[in-house]
């Protein structure tokens, strides 16, 4: 097959955002050392932030602040997530900024460390409020996100740029597998293994194990990346109007010449980026209303709209969702987006969404009338291979948000504006999807259902948002390689 060719002057919203740089050349091989200690840096977040995820529920309905109602469980469970993403929200373009000035490699180290420390102090907290603090601390210290995507662009060109993406969502999946099954399977040691855990240490911190177990996997990390990992950004001494490649090759012409460095955040906020990172934020919010939901699902009785799982049970379903997800990914991901286009695919994730949410209320009806027969069984497992077409989704838009950098010295600002913004709404995600769990059990709105039908109608909405995207974005990169 034969590449198409793209001689406008300049790119607009139908223009292929990834040109082929090597036309009739094989894609370029990944820096494989590299990309693996930005993948380890990448496993630590999904572990530490979902290890909490089979507990967090139970832990929250143990403090005095709930007063003993399971009902009020959502609500406290809900904030304490969100109020990570908060914080995240106002640090994560300071960070995204600092790494184009000073280097990505000390933002990375940075995060690790918050990682590290935060989950130690987690692990510790009696309160409500120690909790909210050691949530918050991460928030404020981990930039890391925004940063690492910048990275794999800066070490990637056109040809293999999808399939170094590929590699996040399946790294991602990894953690989000054997997070879970930590959390899970560590949490109060005390009860599972009381001959090797009798200290009264392990009665007064139930959950401490799960969290020191993904510290010291940080804290490995840490050392990791600080001795191997090599810096990126190339820091000007002076600085000058230059010809500046722009984001994998986007044809700019010759006479266009911009200011070397980073561009002032202005000047970075154009329709293609604004575009890319309104869809980030839309799948953002979505996926992390459903994943506040699932666990929360999982653990309520059924008589108040849930499963009535224990942590171990929650631990083992959330980590098959995410190791089957992995798999899917590694294998297939790049394939998909080659032969459909990421437009497409990310458009089809988000419509996964409504089947999604929609088995919530039909799982727990069919468990109210016959109890957890094969049936619910299988209708959960319906819901987690419906979530990982849905997780198709992210390495779509991480190349729609890398493609629409305006220069290679603004790539850190873009993600940084993509993770803002991602962050805002993932505060706001979890803390009102909870609440709406709990409010509609409370009330019966809709029999309990009412929060279903109003993140149904959010997916629905964003399916619109998805359709100003680029269209047929990326393609020759895949048709490249296969003439």
């Amino acid at each position: 097959m034969t590449a198409t060719n793209y001689t406008d002057d300049e790119p607009n919203e139908q223009t292929r955002l990834l040109s082929p740089s090597k036309k009739g050349k094989g894609p370029t091989p990944l820096p494989k050392m590299q990309l693996g200690i930005l993948m380890l840096l990448q496993l630590a977040e999904p572990m530490t932030s979902q290890c909490i995820y089979p507990f967090i529920n139970q832990l929250v309905g143990e403090l005095d602040i709930t007063g003993g109602d399971a009902r009020k469980v959502g609500y406290y469970a809900g904030l304490i997530q969100s109020l990570f993403f908060a914080t995240e929200a106002l640090f994560i373009l300071q960070w995204s900024l600092l790494s184009d000035r000073i280097g990505r490699k000390p933002v990375l180290l940075i995060g690790s460390a918050g990682l590290c420390i935060s989950m130690i102090c987690f692990g510790l907290a009696r309160t409500f409020w120690g909790l909210v603090a050691s949530r918050c601390l991460v928030g404020i210290l981990n930039g890391n996100t925004g940063v690492m995507k910048s990275m794999v662009a800066e070490l990637t060109d056109s040809t293999n740029l999808a399939q170094a993406f590929s590699l996040m969502p399946v790294v991602w999946c990894i953690g989000a597998t054997a997070g879970p099954l930590m959390g899970g399977t560590l949490s109060r040691p005390h009860d599972r293994w009381p001959r090797v855990f009798s200290h009264p240490f392990w009665i007064e911190y139930p959950y401490f194990l799960p969290c020191a177990a993904s510290s010291v996997i940080s804290a490995v990390v840490f050392l990791i990346s600080g001795i191997f990992l090599k810096e990126t950004v190339q820091k000007n001494k002076t600085s000058k109007s230059v010809d500046v490649e722009p984001i994998h090759h986007i044809d700019v012409p010759p006479q266009n010449k911009i200011q070397d460095g980073p561009l002032p955040l202005r000047e970075v906020l154009t329709r293609p980026v604004v575009i890319a990172v309104a869809n980030y934020g839309m799948l953002a919010l979505l996926e992390i209303a459903y994943c506040a939901i699932q666990p929360l699902f999982y653990s309520m009785p059924i008589e108040l709209g849930g499963l009535g799982q224990s942590p171990a049970s929650i631990g083992l379903i959330l980590g098959a969702g995410g190791f089957s997800n992995g798999l899917f990914q590694a294998f297939f991901f790049p394939k998909i987006v080659g032969k459909w286009g990421p437009k497409k695919v990310f458009m089809v994730g988000m419509l996964a969404f409504i089947p999604m949410f929609g088995l919530f209320p039909v799982i727990n009806q069919l468990a109210r009338e016959s109890g957890m027969t094969q049936t619910v069984w299988a209708l959960v497992g319906l819901q987690l291979l419906v979530s990982i077409i849905m997780d198709l989704s992210y390495g779509c838009i991480f190349m729609f948000i890398t493609a629409a950098a305006p220069n290679r010295q603004s790539l850190g600002a873009t993600n940084g504006i993509g993770q803002v913004v991602a962050s805002v709404l993932r505060a706001i995600g979890p803390a009102a999807s909870t609440s709406l769990f709990a409010a509609s059990v409370e009330n019966n709105w809709l029999g309990g259902y009412a929060v279903f039908l109003i993140l149904i109608i959010g997916s629905c909405l964003s399916f619109f948002v998805a359709d100003m995207l680029p269209g047929d974005a990326f393609a020759t990169t895949s048709k490249n390689e296969e003439s």
